[in-house]
């Protein structure tokens, strides 16, 4: 199939699966014509891809992935695969880890701001009530 249908299959760009190609996750022949020409299957393989990446893999591991793979979900035991699975796992680990520390930190932030904004809101009204408690 050509590199168009093969976009229209999946979804992906032409530019993106070019890109692909030259990563080495997918692999096209050329005709005499210097046209792509992919297997059927190349389709799977790029909606494979675009799994792993959703799933935060970077290229270099989904590489290594891909010829393992049984169906979506499930991998043959290649060498180093799991231990490259388990690596990118700590590293998400810690990233998720970082993200919940700046949330805390910006609720932090958001409450004691709207606290300071209520309270100058309620000094420049001019309200006895409130100004008493101050």
């Amino acid at each position: 199939m050509l590199i168009g249908e093969l976009s229209r299959q999946t979804g992906v760009s032409e530019r993106l699966l070019r890109y692909y190609e030259r990563t080495g996750l997918i692999q096209a022949e050329r005709r005499a014509n210097g046209y792509r020409d992919y297997e059927e299957q190349t389709a799977e393989t790029v909606r494979r891809v675009r799994a792993l990446l959703a799933a935060g893999l970077p290229t270099r591991i989904i590489r290594q992935v891909l010829p393992c793979m049984q169906d979506p979900e499930t991998l043959h035991p290649c060498p180093g695969v799991v231990s490259s699975l388990r690596d990118h796992l700590d590293i998400l680990d810690h990233r998720a880890a970082e993200l919940e520390t700046a949330r805390r930190l910006l609720r932090r932030t958001i409450a004691a701001t709207e606290r300071t904004e209520a309270s100058q809101t309620e000094l420049e009204s001019g309200d006895p009530r409130t100004a008493r408690s101050h």
